[in-house]
């Protein structure tokens, strides 16, 4: 198949470009490598071409027609529920009318499939875990809010322009090549302060919790989802919820080292739990998490570590 994946060049994106890649299809890039969005030139491998460009630009509509894609997977996106609390301009323009243009281009080059990174931050702070696809919406962000608005995109779209679609709504993604000096994505941030013999920023109690999932497992979930789960919309997680505080001492555990701990205020739009039910995905797309928590943080700090 012919891909294009918006935000290849990104955290999440680089590791399915890989997984596409290394299943033997065609891969094109489309990446505005903005400095608070992780995306790196050196996360894309030899070999797979790189179009530096937002997806807010009129000028994609060139790169569709000159590639003429199957499948495009949509991981471009404004991902920090802190950025979009302070900017919901920002936020939407990206979430929002970027997903706009690449649909648009996407039902004007008859393409197949759109599949798209979603969040369980759609979710908010539910009233019962485990969170499953039948949870009620209450996004507590803007960030939340537009990957919500979203979805609702992707139905109209297959509804009435015939684009399917498939949507992932991912837990706590962590791996290599994540941003440790972004603001999300509490692993990496902490694992530079580790490695950089730095404190560390507790938010809160520290007992708030998530459910992290590792990169190559959500990579494999955008693989099966190339062939599966027409116009559905499913949950991406472990099943296990981990506290701020847990990934803090398995971190200490890992280093060795005691990193002092400084604690803050909750932030602004951040759910308190969240733990996810993802035996749809594994019913509807042959999904299932491979790596265990403790082994994919020591393999992302051993990632970190090396020079």
């Amino acid at each position: 198949m012919r891909i294009i994946v918006t935000g290849g060049a990104g955290f999440i994106g680089s590791h399915l470009v890989d997984a596409y890649c290394d299943a033997g299809h065609e891969v094109l890039v489309i990446d505005s490598l903005w400095e608070h969005g992780g995306g790196r030139r050196a996360n894309v491998r030899g070999g797979i071409s790189l179009v530096h460009m937002d997806v807010r630009d009129e000028a994609i509509a060139r790169v569709f027609a000159d590639f003429k894609p199957d499948i495009v997977n949509h991981h471009a996106a404004q991902h920090s529920v802190a950025i979009s609390v302070r900017d919901p301009l920002y936020d939407a323009g990206v979430n929002v009318l970027g997903l706009l243009n690449v649909l648009e281009q996407a039902a004007k080059n008859d393409v197949g499939k759109v599949i798209f990174a979603s969040s369980g931050a759609i979710f908010g702070t539910p009233e019962r875990l485990p969170i499953t696809e039948a949870t009620p919406q209450r996004p507590t962000s803007p960030y939340g809010i537009s990957k919500m608005v979203g979805e609702h995109y992707l139905r109209f779209y297959r509804a009435t322009r015939g684009v399917d679609f498939t949507a992932l709504r991912y837990g706590n993604v962590y791996g290599p090549r994540q941003d440790p000096n972004g603001e999300a994505g509490v692993i990496a941030i902490f694992i530079g302060h580790f490695l950089s013999g730095e404190g560390v920023r507790i938010d809160s109690d520290g007992e708030q919790t998530r459910d992290y999932v590792y990169v190559a497992d959500v990579a494999a979930a955008n693989l099966a989802a190339l062939e599966r789960g027409p116009g559905g919309a499913f949950v991406i997680g472990t099943g296990r919820r981990t506290s701020v505080n847990q990934i803090y001492r398995m971190l200490v555990a890992v280093s060795g080292f005691d990193a002092p701990v400084q604690h803050a205020p909750p932030r602004p739009g951040d759910a308190r739990d969240a733990e996810f039910d993802s035996a749809l995905a594994h019913a509807e797309l042959g999904w299932s998490p491979a790596t265990p928590l403790a082994e994919g943080i020591r393999q992302t700090y051993e990632y970190f570590r090396r020079p």
